[in-house]
């Protein structure tokens, strides 16, 4: 589910503005203009059909509705073309319009006519205007219901009209010091060691060196942990700008840019939730702890050592839908360990195990620890440590606090406060 807003200014209102709103590497902070929200897209249902569905889709920028014209961004301008002229390639043909999943709902009349994978039939004797043949019809819709361009009043019939970028888009920076400044000190640390592991790829030092000094036209600390991670003993000298004085930016941070501005509503509706079991599992916690998932909207998934069923400490049997190896812990919005000691044993016993706990721990999942489940935790080398609000462990005594407690820390989604360089797991 997505929400859908929109940024609404005048022509007045862009030209103002330090950067250049036609290009298409510039955002505009929600400060100078507020996003308003005019309704949600959701997903209500998967496809039926992958290939139909999913791999005939021909998004095209050039299909627009009455009432949306094109901007000068140049980016658009190209894409106009390229999107038409592959899908006719990718497709098939001129008509990918009229492959089910591409074609309109309502009803369609231009005239277009003819090429291959033709699926519209049309009737009548002529398809132009004007015409005598055909009583007039069919005729052109008009400006009322057709696409009209934007009338834009020209200041000076004197200037040229050349194809070049304005000196705004040369100010390649600023918005990207606005960017990383504004994000929390975890996300921070996030696009340093995205850096590192993209730059270490490069087998040239001198291109590694040049993007560092790229990097320190944004933020001297950002390149200063790149460089460390990159093993340069010395700091290259900051890039020169393309502009050499950009324009002084509206605004120094934007919080709406980082993800944790928006945290959610906390509640853990559509997580996916892994319960490890195995034979001698203490099927009453599982019942319990699957009922209070559900009763959230949450999904709890019987995760085994291989899927089947698993008898539990009582007898009775449950179904395993999924196993360690074909579906890894890091696909999970949150772990549980269910009690039961010969249960704990078998997968003790399995180092897919503890593989699938670390990747949970590592990505900074919640865990919730029942009973005697303490010693796969502990077997996997993860710190028990009590300030770590996504680890609940529960040693003893009803699991019904420690489930409540689970899912309260599993509104967070996260807990990056775990996280450390180098890490402990």
């Amino acid at each position: 589910e997505w929400e859908l807003g929109v940024q609404i200014f005048t022509g007045g209102q862009a030209e103002k503005f330090t950067f250049d709103i036609l290009d298409a590497t510039k955002i505009i902070p929600e400060e100078l203009i507020p996003v308003r929200k005019v309704g949600r897209m959701v997903l209500n249902r998967n496809p039926d059909n992958f290939f139909a569905e999913t791999e005939q889709v021909a998004f095209c920028t050039a299909h627009v509705v009455p009432g949306i014209d094109f901007s000068n961004d140049p980016l658009l301008a190209g894409r106009i073309h390229s999107y038409v002229d592959t899908q006719i390639s990718r497709l098939g043909g001129p008509n990918f319009h009229e492959i089910p999943i591409n074609a309109p709902i309502a009803p369609v009349h231009n005239n277009q006519r003819d090429g291959m994978h033709r699926q519209a039939i049309h009737r009548g004797r002529v398809s132009y205007e004007p015409n005598s043949l055909g009583g007039g019809c069919p005729f052109q819709a008009g400006a009322q219901q057709g696409f009209v361009s934007t009338a834009l009043r020209i200041k000076d019939r004197e200037q040229d009209k050349v194809r070049a970028k304005p000196e705004k888009f040369a100010d390649h920076y600023t918005q990207a010091t606005l960017f990383y400044e504004s994000q929390t000190p975890v996300e921070q640390s996030h696009i340093a060691a995205a850096f590192r592991f993209e730059l270490s790829k490069l087998t040239v030092p001198a291109i590694r060196e040049r993007m560092v000094a790229s990097l320190r036209n944004v933020s001297d600390e950002l390149a200063k942990k790149v460089a460390e991670g990159l093993g340069m003993e010395t700091m290259p000298a900051p890039m020169p700008r393309a502009l050499p004085k950009p324009p002084k930016a509206e605004v120094a941070k934007s919080p709406t840019l980082s993800l944790m501005a928006r945290p959610g509503d906390g509640s853990i509706r559509g997580r996916k939730v892994a319960i490890l079991v195995a034979p001698g599992v203490e099927g009453e916690s599982v019942a319990s702890l699957q009922a209070s998932l559900t009763a959230q909207g949450a999904v709890g998934r019987l995760v085994g050592p291989r899927i089947g069923p698993v008898k539990t400490a009582s007898g009775a049997m449950l179904q395993a839908d999924c196993s360690m190896e074909n579906e890894p812990g890091f696909l999970f919005d949150a772990l549980a360990l269910p009690d039961g000691k010969d249960a704990v044993a078998a997968l003790a016993r399995d180092a897919h195990t503890m593989d699938f706990i670390k990747d949970q721990f590592r990505h900074s999942k919640t865990i919730l620890v029942l009973g005697a489940s303490s010693a796969l935790v502990e077997k996997a080398g993860i710190p028990m440590a009590a300030s770590d609000a996504g680890l609940i462990v529960r040693a003893a005594g009803g699991a019904k606090p420690a489930i409540d407690a689970f899912i309260t820390a599993m509104a967070k989604h996260r807990h990056f406060e775990r996280e450390s360089d180098p890490p402990l797991v």
